[in-house]
């Protein structure tokens, strides 16, 4: 796919401009135990960067199943190749509901490890994202935020202790049309203010590792390094609003 498909300028990330997509309304829980990737349930972004911004390419190399987790690496590059990082979306569209994921992170400067719901011009809509990130130079906090109409608001963090690097923390989005809230480990962590301007259309699920040159400021500065990255998820799962329940633990129970 040439990279014009998707110079797509959300900065946690953007996605594939396929033709219309069915909505999901049927929840479900990933536990990544198969020998691969559900492709029949996940895309894999593959040939393009999102923009300036970002340095790395998306690359299916960078994408695999083992151990019973989703990883999503961060390749370095080479003196003539560009680095390679890995993204996965899910096929279909969901409007409302619970978004929980395990997750673990390596530490390192410059890089961005996420579980965020996107729509934006490759859906021919306006840009209205919901953002679990982890910016990996900080593996003892995860950030939470929303766009609406291109906007960032709503943003907040919370601590994780242990830090990602050393264990796997389950984190969580239960979206709704009065409210966003955040989890940690099951515990609320952050709620969007009474009133306050919402994400309310419907959005592609996504997971991603990337990196930057550009947004030092934020994500920090690369340092050098010769191996790869890991970013680690042990299990994803998505609740329809109308649904609970759908196995133990969940924060729906």
């Amino acid at each position: 796919m040439a990279v014009t498909v998707a110079a797509l300028c959300a900065v946690a990330g953007a996605s594939f401009a396929g033709p219309a997509e069915p909505m999901i309304t049927e929840g479900f829980r990933e536990d990544f135990t198969a020998p691969k990737l559900n492709t029949r349930r996940w895309y894999v972004s593959d040939g393009w960067t999102n923009g300036s911004h970002q340095d790395c390419y998306w690359a299916k190399s960078a994408v695999s199943v083992s151990d019973g987790n989703l990883n999503l690496a961060h390749v370095p590059g080479t003196a003539t190749t560009r680095p390679g990082c890995g993204e996965v979306q899910l096929r279909g569209l969901i409007h409302y509901g619970t978004i929980e994921a395990r997750i673990s992170a390596p530490v390192a400067s410059g890089l961005n490890a996420s579980v965020f719901t996107y729509t934006g011009p490759a859906q021919g809509t306006r840009h209205d994202e919901i953002d679990i990130e982890v910016l990996t130079r900080h593996t003892n906090r995860v950030d939470f935020n929303t766009f609406v109409d291109g906007k960032a608001m709503n943003g907040e963090n919370a601590p994780l202790d242990p830090p990602l690097d050393e264990a796997f923390h389950d984190v969580a989005i239960q979206w709704s049309p009065d409210a966003i809230v955040w989890f940690v480990d099951g515990r609320e962590v952050h709620r969007t203010p009474e009133g306050a301007t919402l994400p309310d259309l419907p959005q592609k699920l996504m997971m991603s590792f990337w990196s930057t040159t550009t947004l030092t400021d934020w994500m920090g500065k690369q340092g050098p390094r010769s191996g790869q990255l890991d970013y680690r998820i042990d299990w994803i799962s998505y609740t329809p609003p109308d649904q609970r329940c759908l196995f133990k633990g969940s924060i729906t129970c």
